[in-house]
């Protein structure tokens, strides 16, 4: 049976950063003409290098009209990851920032993929669209309920207008549109830079340059469930190929972990004797955010795979093996 994305001409924007980079290759695999947008000035785009010869990128700013245009034409399906994403600390200091270049970026690619007649688009949101508190777990329903959380409020406001719009191209115009909204990925190719970095990444540096105490912020009861790259990015693709109906959907873990477990493990998986201190002046966000992943099972019959043990190992070894650690 021939694979739905053989011979689709599909653009990723943001296709060299963490998740776009996964989502290229898998493309590629399955036989899809693919073209990555990338706002990066220099020639080497390390995250692509296993596909660089297969894939065309174009180079520009996605807030440029006339960029975003010529990315988008003759294309088959539009899958668009290109955000300005950072963790709980920059986010809580900066909601005008976050809230600004978010809209800035989404508001000319999709504008473009309606002039260009772009069949199929896919909206990235955020569990960040979510109040504080809601009902576990967190069920796609809530997510145009009271405000996002305090803690990400700017990026969240930004994810709520981007899928308000996705829902008016799809009843206006007939677009068709897949809106996924992902819990917390990791894994190899995250953002490592401790200034905008998430949990995972940011106390994998910490214990690796040798922070002891390591310090946690927050008391460690707050709880996630957190989905590996491999897992998302299928995600990203069914949800895509089956359910294009500007209709939010989670795609997340079922597990869930407490910020302080998070921390032994991945303590107990890098091999060092390193103490662990809260410090519970810093910045949460939500004191749980768990995945309510029935709908994505039952539309998408999408299922996370890998357990979070086995994603700590890998992302561990690849930060290892980049970062020339012994």
């Amino acid at each position: 049976m021939t694979d739905f994305w053989e011979g689709k001409r599909v653009l990723v924007t943001g296709g060299s950063g963490f998740i776009g980079s996964h989502l290229v290759e898998e493309l590629v695999k399955r036989g899809a003409d693919v073209t990555v947008t990338t706002f990066h000035k220099r020639n080497d785009l390390p995250n692509l290098s296993r596909v660089i010869d297969k894939v065309k990128v174009f180079k520009g700013d996605l807030r440029d009209n006339e960029f975003a245009l010529e990315a988008t034409k003759d294309k088959d399906i539009v899958m668009n990851l290109a955000a300005r994403v950072a963790g709980v600390d920059f986010n809580s200091k900066h909601s005008s920032v976050m809230f600004r270049d978010n809209i800035s970026l989404f508001i000319p690619i999709i504008e473009a993929a309606r002039i260009n007649k772009v069949k199929r688009f896919l909206t990235v949101s955020s569990a960040c669209v979510y109040p504080r508190y809601c009902k576990m777990p967190i069920n796609e329903e809530d997510g145009f309920k009271e405000s996002p959380d305090p803690a990400n409020e700017g990026y969240g406001w930004a994810k709520r207008m981007e899928e308000y719009l996705s829902r008016k191209y799809y009843e206006e115009y007939g677009m068709e549109i897949a809106i996924v909204r992902p819990f917390n990925t990791y894994g190899p190719r995250d953002n490592f830079n401790l200034e905008t970095a998430h949990v995972i990444s940011s106390l994998i540096v910490k214990i690796f340059r040798g922070d002891n105490p390591l310090v946690v912020w927050g008391n460690g009861e707050q709880s996630r469930s957190f989905i590996y790259w491999k897992d998302f990015v299928e995600g990203l693709i069914l949800a895509t190929e089956k359910y294009p109906k500007a209709d939010p959907v989670n795609i997340g873990s079922d597990e869930e972990v407490s910020i302080g477990d998070l921390a032994r493990m991945i303590v107990e998986l890098s091999g060092r004797e390193v103490n662990i201190k809260f410090d519970e002046t810093k910045p949460t966000g939500q004191p749980r955010r768990v995945c309510d992943t029935k709908k994505a099972r039952e539309i998408l019959g999408f299922e996370a795979k890998v357990p979070l043990i086995e994603g700590l190992k890998e992302t561990i070894k690849w930060y290892k093996e980049k970062m020339n650690i012994r």
